[in-house]
């Protein structure tokens, strides 16, 4: 991954003034299903930290048991603010 490029990105999505403009941006930068696919590792995210099972969360969701595992592990070895 090109640390410039990703600087880039953080600075754009800092200088968005609120929520449309971010969506706008986001728009522009990838695809319908790389936004849908985001948004759906957030709700995943939400429902771990919140100690839902795995097969809840799947049947919730719609998505594969799979995806909720990588999103587990990922959840585990995450650095951000999400994770506190």
């Amino acid at each position: 991954m090109n640390k410039e490029y990703l600087d880039e990105l953080c600075g754009l999505l800092l200088q968005a003034k609120n929520r449309q403009d971010i969506l706008l941006l986001l728009q522009d930068l990838i695809t319908p299903q790389e936004l849908e696919s985001i948004s759906e590792r957030l709700a995943i995210f939400k429902l771990l930290l919140k100690k839902v099972p795995h097969r809840k969360i799947s049947e919730e969701l719609g998505v594969s048991i799979s995806k909720v595992t990588r999103g587990s592990h990922a959840l585990k070895i995450s650095k951000s603010a999400i994770s506190k």
